[in-house]
């Protein structure tokens, strides 16, 4: 069992601080759910974990079976075990997708080894008839002139391929409709297992209603201010964030 361990983690972009202290535990084999409202630090919490140069750790510590990876490039990260599912992901005209799972793949070898050509294929259409993945998605551009739910079912190969300990998924939903909201939660589920943690970032309740999260918790100003099971993500569905913030001021007064 590999384990996730965010420890009183603390991030800034430029001189603003945007998480304040967050501690958290995943477990392979567990998927933590973080949902709270806009600007709460959520998406720049996973960026922060994935390497992303654009935010700052200030203090605390990440650490993946013990080991911290702080230190390390995002290339690094993701070869210790993180994959980072962007709300966004970005298009890449030209490469083919099976040309860049490729070389994704390539670049997790030592230096010297080659990927074997017949091996990856037989592997990756494996992955994609798991997934219910067309094989001729692959022969496309990556994420060139895709829609919304095309570039999250392309995420979710990339994940299958790679295999990660944890996968952060920012705001999966972002954009989807009903039918590749239950495709993408499809690919999710049928990955999930005792190899992999997941950490999901969302607004909405309706994500979880295909992806049933062991842990529910709520962030807010930076840190996660309340925790609980999948219970917690339908209170907020009903009653909004509002009664969360009247509590942590009823806290503090």
């Amino acid at each position: 069992m590999s384990q996730l361990v965010i420890q009183n983690l603390h991030v800034s972009i430029g001189e603003k601080p945007i998480v304040k202290g967050l501690t958290l535990t995943i477990n392979s084999g567990e998927v933590h759910a973080i949902m709270g409202p806009n600007g709460t630090g959520k998406s720049t919490l996973s960026k922060a974990i994935a390497g992303h140069p654009d935010y700052t750790i200030t203090s605390g510590d990440v650490l993946i079976d013990g080991v911290s990876i702080l230190a390390q490039e995002a290339d690094e990260r993701a070869r210790a075990g993180i994959f980072l599912a962007f709300q966004y992901p970005s298009e890449i005209p030209g490469v083919s997708i099976a040309n860049f799972l490729r070389a994704a793949q390539q670049a997790r070898l030592a230096e010297g080894e080659e990927i074997d050509a017949s091996a990856y294929y037989k592997r990756l259409y494996s992955k994609m008839d798991l997934l219910k993945i067309d094989r001729k998605f692959t022969s496309r551009a990556v994420n060139d002139g895709f829609s919304g739910g095309e570039k999250k079912r392309c995420e979710i190969l990339q994940m299958a391929m790679l295999e990660p300990k944890f996968a952060l998924m920012d705001e999966t939903d972002s954009g989807l409709d009903i039918d590749a909201l239950r495709i993408v939660a499809d690919g999710v589920n049928t990955m999930r297992g005792p190899n992999l943690g997941v950490l999901l970032i969302t607004h909405y309740q309706r994500l979880l209603d295909y992806i049933v999260p062991d842990h529910v918790h709520v962030m807010y100003d930076g840190r996660l201010v309340k925790s609980g099971d999948k219970s917690l993500a339908l209170e907020l569905e009903a009653k909004g964030y509002d009664w969360i913030k009247k509590e942590l001021q009823a806290a503090t007064a």
